[in-house]
């Protein structure tokens, strides 16, 4: 009985003494550690997830100008915005295109215009034309025959020029067409003047310019002393006649 009595009185005595205290220090101490060790492991993690996303962030974005608070530009345009953006590029383009076809035009206009071109020998009109497919009458031999050349009427001693530049290849009396000077050009091209004054002012092997003065109009042809004054004029490719207006001007 008195064991029952002093066993009920033991825990009373712990409560009013220092014991109670102890307890409650002792939960105090455990609730504190607890919510120390919740708030610190939240905050680490809040810390860590700051940090990385601040990592992603540097990572992401590039530093302009040594400056990593400068945004980077913003390069996404739309079609609208691509199409201005490439515009001017096409417009150049396009220009450069078109001068360099106007150079080449032009170059070629050049070319075109240094290309050897020839003058009329005399400033006359045509009396018998050039025809080699139907007949020409002949007044001093009372025929019909071709002619492989064109007469160009001026009056007695008409100044004859080149029509191009050349080197004489001839001269001499032939006996039908008279005193005859003949011309090499280039590309097998030969001028022929016939029915000239007796006295040439070149000679064989002579280099004669364009427009250069290489005779007069005379009347030594035999064969067309009835006609009027005139200058009989020929052109030969490669040996075979040809039309003299295909190479002339058109008057």
């Amino acid at each position: 009985m008195d064991e029952n009595k002093s066993s009920g009185r033991k825990p009373k005595r712990f409560f009013d003494g220092k014991g109670f205290y102890i307890a409650l220090v002792a939960c105090v101490a455990v609730i504190g550690a607890s919510a120390w060790y919740l708030f610190g492991a939240g905050k680490a993690n809040v810390e860590k997830a700051a940090m990385q996303n601040e990592l992603s962030t540097v990572t992401e974005a590039p530093v302009y100008n040594n400056d990593p608070d400068m945004a980077a530009p913003d390069t996404t345009v739309g079609d609208d915005a691509q199409a201005q953006a490439s515009a001017p590029a096409e417009n150049e383009k396009l220009n450069q295109q078109t001068n360099e076809a106007e150079t080449g035009s032009f170059n070629n206009s050049v070319e075109t215009a240094a290309k050897p071109g020839y003058v009329w020998p005399l400033d006359g009109n045509i009396d018998v034309p050039y025809s080699v497919s139907a007949l020409q009458y002949n007044k001093k031999l009372g025929d019909w025959r071709t002619h492989d050349g064109i007469d160009i009427a001026a009056k007695l001693g008409t100044k004859v020029s080149a029509v191009g530049a050349g080197q004489v290849e001839s001269v001499e009396h032939d006996d039908m067409n008279g005193m005859t000077v003949i011309i090499a050009h280039e590309g097998g091209l030969k001028s022929v003047y016939a029915n000239l004054a007796g006295t040439p002012t070149v000679v064989v092997g002579d280099s004669v310019m364009q427009g250069e003065t290489i005779g007069s109009i005379g009347t030594t042809a035999v064969g067309e002393t009835k006609d009027n004054p005139h200058l009989l004029f020929k052109m030969t490719l490669d040996g075979q006649s040809v039309d003299p207006k295909e190479y002339l001007p058109a008057k």
